[in-house]
């Protein structure tokens, strides 16, 4: 009778719409307000804070640029709490001090609590961002991975242009400080519930494997519940043995370096075309063209994952950046050039993300992502903040952008090579023995 029980159970489960795309609906609309308020925002309200406050544009920035190296500094820590709590608890509690961040941003008046604003929002960033919403899509997903990740970051992608233009407005018509509690509504209204009331740990906790496969019921069916959640029934190596692998530290180095290329081209290219004799309206509209092409780029690679392999896919992708920056640094001076460039960066950046989420479990498995992905996003946080100081430097020593730019394609160069040299050392992902069992 337990048995029949069972099986029933499993057979209402397999009849319904699989829950992680509810999760994935949910989770595409609290990352773009997420993003919109707590990232987007500061860039339409720098004026005006600096009319108000009078402050200079090194301290209003500083306080951002705090937040992205706090948020950077706690995800190992971020990443452990997600594989053995989950995401639903982090992510609600990130929102709530989120709100009260910005509620508190509102109504500085002086500079260090302006910095404690920053730190306590940088916490909340590491959250409620990215980095955790990618460790519950790659538990709840497999197969399917690419197409829940890219709705996920499509939505995201279009935080900048949703949250931007309201942001001005809102500023425009109430003064930066209400726009900032209209803002802070907004994202309590947008986040705290869905995260509270919508995320689960994983799928075996439904009984179901990722994708929606359902789990062959055991034997006993009183062990079902047992080995649903039990520790062992989800594959991949554990933190500590992942970094002893070199594929590890390889992929470290690809990303360090595809980051560091990325957010110095992007922070220095208008610049750039300008010293090479562009418009400044064509290097605007070059500019702003990167976010559509951007997207673009996620969108061609899950359409092409499905007839490439992933391994070929992936080394594409970083090649794509690298042939984009040399593109730029041979062909830059021609508006033909430049636009090769922006439309094979966009895209290769663009993909990058996607390509973020899905290595770190192709190479490590679901068991400890969270922690992988933490520790990789410390190195590469560290690398976005040296980035843009790290250009300028190295601008004033050349005195132009050319060298400057040659350097960042030999970057680009090297991350690809690293990221080859990833795949060719890759080790297989030990499989648990339930779902060796149950395959």
């Amino acid at each position: 009778m337990g048995r029949e029980s069972t099986l029933d159970q499993l057979a209402a489960i397999r009849s319904r719409r699989y829950y992680g795309w509810s999760i994935v609906g949910t989770l595409a609309v609290t990352e773009l307000i997420s993003f919109g308020v707590l990232y987007y925002a500061f860039a339409a309200l720098l004026v005006p804070m600096q009319a108000e406050l009078g402050w200079s544009l090194t301290v209003l920035a500083g306080g951002f640029s705090v937040a992205l190296l706090v948020s950077g500094l706690v995800a190992p820590l971020v990443g452990r709490w997600l594989d053995r709590h989950g995401a639903r608890l982090l992510m609600t509690t990130g929102s709530v001090v989120a709100t009260l961040a910005v509620l508190a941003w509102s109504r500085v008046e002086t500079i260090p609590g302006y910095f404690a604003v920053w730190v306590v929002i940088g916490l909340a960033m590491s959250a409620v961002f990215y980095e955790p919403a990618f460790a519950v899509l790659t538990t709840w997903f497999d197969r399917l991975r690419g197409r829940a990740l890219l709705a996920l970051t499509v939505a995201g992608g279009l935080a900048s242009t949703v949250f931007l233009p309201l942001t001005d407005l809102l500023a425009r018509s109430l003064g930066w400080r209400d726009a900032l509690v209209v803002l802070a509504v907004i994202l309590a209204a947008g986040t705290i519930g869905p995260h509270l009331l919508v995320l689960r740990r994983r799928p075996e906790d439904l009984g179901l494997r990722p994708d929606g496969s359902p789990v062959d019921p055991p034997v006993d069916s009183t062990d079902v519940a047992a080995d649903a959640v039990a520790p062992q029934a989800v594959a991949g190596h554990d933190a500590r043995s992942a970094m002893r692998e070199p594929a590890f530290w390889w992929l470290v180095s690809a990303f360090v370096l595809s980051t560091l290329t990325s957010v110095a081209v992007t922070v220095h290219l208008l610049a750039y075309l300008t010293e090479q004799g562009h418009p400044g309206t064509f290097a605007a509209l070059v500019a702003g063209a990167y976010g559509l092409f951007s997207v673009t780029g996620r969108v061609v690679m899950t359409g092409a994952g499905r007839f490439i392999p992933r391994s070929r896919m992936t080394v594409i992708v970083f090649g794509g950046q690298a042939v984009a920056v040399v593109a730029l640094v041979t062909l830059g001076s021609w508006p033909a050039g430049v636009v090769l460039f922006i439309v094979l960066f966009g895209a290769s950046t663009g993909a990058l993300t996607l390509t973020r989420a899905t290595l770190v479990a192709d190479f490590f498995g679901r068991r400890a992502y969270g922690e992988i992905s933490g520790t990789i996003s410390l190195f590469t946080t560290l690398s976005r903040a040296s980035a843009p100081v790290g250009a300028g430097i190295a601008y004033g020593l050349a005195g132009g952008y050319v060298p400057v730019f040659g350097m960042l394609a030999a970057t680009a160069v090297l991350a690809t090579v690293a990221v080859a040299m990833a795949e060719r050392r890759r080790v297989p992902v030990p499989v648990s023995p339930v779902l060796a069992r149950s395959g």
